[in-house]
């Protein structure tokens, strides 16, 4: 038999499929699940083709195949420890949705195995479940195998189901590997839980519906759902004894043995480190090739803890510095062949996992030493437990995950109080949101707006209008943010409050889109609008003052949002759909929307993205959205279903909650779900201009923009702004750049002279020094005010010094604007005979009203007394004798 790589039996058996027996060949499917929420992350080969099986989908083929990334994280804890465990496979699937069943399915993948991989058909054994006479047959009457080689199971093993809905029997197939993996039995056999018969195949007959109390009805479609792990089947065909051993991943073992110094299989304890960076890696790799980023939930937690583990284990075999982004290269380099994306995105993948492996080494020191002093406390205790409180601290403090204190303390023989860390968890929260501070109308605390009848609610009918004729429902007096308030029946002339009638054109503050201002008036009355806040209960309150008369409830009014304002915040919020657009095809699909504010100034568009963007990359996103705003694009919105908006591929918003029905904003290809307000063509932006792209938070970007009148604004400030400094410096605006090289250039030559200065000043100054210098048991002693309060000028008069004097002690004192450094010196000569930096200068800080310390031969100190710096120079000298003596 041939031993194909991992590579090679990918292809074979999607070709197998696709070319003998007419199936679809598709790609692997993401490993972020498509509207299903049943799964975080996608976990078996027939996940992502869920809605075929269930009706909801029509698929693009009645018979399909694939092979799909997955990972599953339920047994992590396991990985490494054995051989057997990994949180990534590669699953190989050929699928029916009611076409073909067990006749083909049993016979296709015995003919795979047999003559297409070319496995010995008399170590082949299939299983079936124990009622199924007709899988049965067809194994021994069709495919010739004798009875005794087939075996029959229980549910347990061989009837797949899932609570209630479509189930059915299983089909498995058995691989003999030979005496050298068996467990030596007597009694070993198929179904043994040794390593010698290893499931390679499982066909899934879908025939059933169970109603969920254990009846059962035959489906009228039948449906064929195998799986056959690709990593498996590789162990079978390579004749090695684990998964770290077949080609793609010995590759792996292999890098990580020589990054650690220990080949794999040499030592026990390091084979358990290089398999979990190993599969870990792979995880890690294949997760961020999918747009998954390392954050503290969901996908990204469970991203950022495997990539953790993997480099605390490179920590345990002694690998110095980060190293995971040069296995991910191994991981790519083995796997591109079938995953090309992986090449794609090479340099994104590595950036990502040099920045996570950064910042977790930037913690675990501190963390691990706090967790050693925990545990050698415990151990002189007697105690194996660390309180809840203490892990706490850790993970709170010093941002050591919870998972890996837990981990720590296993392999040391300890345990953490669970129970107690999620109480100061849950303490925590509770403190946090008691002490939050009143900052704005839409904060926690206990307002009047909390009185108002919660069956009262405001409609916003404003998309396309800017004025509503209304009643007062409710009017609220309140000064501030921080006032109560108070509900009223009237609000009187130059009184501040908010006014709450059931049908508004104002649109309230939310998904990233500043509220509308504007007017609320009648025949006696006119208040001005400052702000739109949705409160609690679907109300909307319009906050602003009483300009005139005076308002009761049950008044009628007109309402009249601010033209102006709603237009240009339009303008901008339309841009920042058109922005993440650009930026996923400039940066990449990873690029998610992780906040936005958007007013008729400017818009705010927060993403996510692991480095600063380029000059290039800023203008060629400029440019970008600047086309889809000359191509007059209309903007089409259009109210559906949740499930039908997800359908159609509308990415949703940062930060918002959507019911059954959402609305969809199309313009081009972006497709978003959003609430807000927008223009009704591109063309109505004009034309749009990046001021500024920073970070505002690990892995997180922050672009600022403008558009419209607000682009030539900005161009209009630049140029005064150009004429200023031009007129500044006694130039024009074209004889600018001129100029100022002339006087970069004549600052450089007055600096070059200066310093010159310095050092002569400094030289005569040393002298100077040098000539009060006293000797003290063999050892020059000096005690000086020196001119420079520059900490860098002073230490390098200090070294200098030292040359000229050889062994010595030095103490320096200087004063600028009210406030005293210190700095004091010793020679290792002078160590050696008793001489302590450190403790001389914390003898002498408090003299000048301060406070320092340092090493046995540099020490410094600041102080706010320069009336003590004699008196301090003095006690230098007496501490230097009595350390001398």
């Amino acid at each position: 038999m041939e031993k194909y790589g991992v590579n090679e039996l990918r292809k074979m058996f999607l070709e197998y499929f696709e070319k003998e027996n007419g199936h679809l060949c598709m790609k692997s499917f993401s490993l972020v699940p498509q509207n299903d929420n049943s799964v975080l992350i996608i976990n078996a080969g027939m996940t992502p083709l869920k809605p075929y099986f269930t009706g909801q989908e029509i698929p693009p083929r009645r018979r399909v195949c694939t092979c799909q990334k997955c990972i599953r994280t339920g047994d992590i804890d396991n990985v490494g420890k054995t051989a057997r465990h990994g949180t990534f496979f590669e699953m190989l699937g050929n699928f029916s949705f009611g076409d073909y069943f067990k006749k083909e399915a049993i016979h296709w993948s015995w003919e795979f195995l047999t003559r297409v991989v070319g496995l010995d058909p008399g170590r082949l054994y299939p299983s079936v479940y124990v009622d199924d006479d007709e899988a049965f047959d067809i194994w021994n009457k069709q495919e010739g195998i004798p009875a005794e080689r087939i075996f029959r199971f229980g549910k347990e093993d061989n009837f797949w189901e899932h609570g209630s809905g479509p189930c059915g029997p299983c089909s498995e197939i058995y691989y003999d590997r030979g005496e050298k993996y068996g467990c030596g039995k007597p009694t070993c056999t198929v179904g043994c839980d040794c390593d010698r018969y290893m499931e390679v195949w499982n066909n899934v007959f879908t025939q059933f519906n169970n109603d969920g109390k254990g009846n059962y009805t035959e489906l009228s479609q039948k449906n064929i759902d195998t799986g056959m792990g690709l990593e498996r089947l590789a162990v079978v065909v390579q004749d090695v004894d684990s998964i770290f051993d077949v080609d793609t991943l010995a590759a792996l073992t292999a890098h990580v043995g020589e990054l650690a110094g220990v080949p794999y299989h040499t030592d026990e304890k390091s084979d358990i480190s290089i398999r979990i960076i190993t599969d870990h890696i792979r995880s890690v790799t294949f997760m961020i090739s999918d747009g998954i980023m390392p954050s503290n939930s969901g996908r990204g937690y469970v991203l950022r803890r495997l990539l953790r583990r993997a480099a605390r284990h490179g920590r345990i075999l002694g690998v110095k510095g980060t190293f995971l982004a040069s296995l991910a290269e191994t991981v790519i380099e083995t796997s591109k062949d079938g995953y090309p994306e992986l090449e794609e995105k090479k340099a994104m993948i590595r950036s990502v996992i040099s920045e996570e492996e950064n910042k977790f080494n930037r913690t675990i020191d501190t963390g691990l030493s706090m967790l050693n002093d925990e545990m050698d406390a415990l151990r002189k205790s007697g105690s194996t437990e660390l309180s809840g409180a203490d892990a706490f601290r850790l993970y709170d403090t010093y941002g050591f995950p919870r998972d890996l204190t837990e981990e720590i303390l296993e392999e040391n023989g300890f345990h953490m109080d669970a129970a107690g860390f999620d109480a100061a968890m849950k303490k925590q929260k509770e403190d946090a949101r008691s002490a939050r501070g009143k900052s704005n109308y839409m904060g926690k605390d206990a307002t009047a707006f909390d009185e108002i009848d919660a069956s009262l609610t405001t409609a916003f009918i404003g998309y396309g209008r800017l004025k509503n004729e209304s009643t007062v429902s409710v009017l609220v007096s309140r000064e501030d943010a921080a006032d109560y308030g108070a509900l009223t029946e009237t609000l009187e002339e130059n009184e501040k409050g908010a006014v709450i009638v059931p049908e508004t054109v104002f649109y309230a503050t939310m998904g990233g889109q500043e509220g509308d201002f504007g007017l609320i008036e009648n025949n006696h009355g006119r208040f001005v609008v400052q702000e739109t806040v949705r409160l609690q209960g679907g109300k909307v309150a319009h906050m602003g003052y009483m300009e005139s008369g005076s308002f009761s409830v049950g008044d009628a009014v007109t309402l009249s949002v601010d033209a102006e304002n709603r237009e240009k915040t339009c303008a901008n919020h339309s841009a920042t759909h058109l922005l993440q657009k650009a930026l996923r095809e400039v940066l990449g699909t990873h690029v998610e929307q992780a906040g936005s504010l958007n007013n008729a100034d400017r818009l705010r568009f927060d993403f996510t993205h692991f480095q600063a963007m380029t000059a290039e990359e800023i203008a060629k996103t400029e440019a970008i959205v600047n086309g889809m705003i000359r191509k007059a694009l209309p903007v089409v919105t259009e109210e559906m279903s949740l499930e039908d908006a997800k359908k159609k591929g509308a990415m949703a918003l940062f930060g918002e909650k959507y019911g059954n029905t959402v609305r969809v904003v199309t313009m081009g290809d972006s497709v978003e779900l959003c609430g807000g307000t927008h223009v009704s063509n591109t063309s109505e932006i004009v034309t749009f201009k990046i001021l500024s792209e920073a970070g505002v938070a690990a892995g997180v970007r922050r672009i600022e923009a403008v558009t419209a009148g607000n682009v030539l604004a900005y161009y209009e400030q630049m140029e005064r702004l150009f004429r200023e400094t031009a007129a500044a410096v006694k130039s024009t605006p074209e004889q600018l750049k001129t100029r100022l090289k002339a006087l970069t250039a004549e600052l450089k030559a007055l600096e070059a002279e200066n310093e010159k200065l310095k050092a002569d000043a400094a030289k005569n100054q040393a002298g100077s020094i040098l000539d009060s210098a006293v000797e003290i048991s063999g050892v020059s002693f000096v005690a000086a005010q020196v001119t420079s309060a520059d900490p860098n000028e002073m230490r390098t008069l200090s070294d200098r010094l030292r040359e000229q004097l050889g062994e010595s002690v030095l103490v320096l004192a200087a004063e600028a604007d009210g406030k005293v450094l210190l700095l004091a010196s010793c020679t290792d000569g002078a160590v050696k005979k008793g001489a302590h930096a450190g403790n001389l200068i914390k003898a002498i800080a408090g003299l000048v009203g301060g406070g320092g310390g340092g090493r046995p031969n540099m020490a410094q100190a600041g102080g706010k007394n320069p009336a003590g710096i004699g008196a301090a120079l003095q006690k230098a000298r007496e501490t230097a004798e009595a350390q001398l003596s």
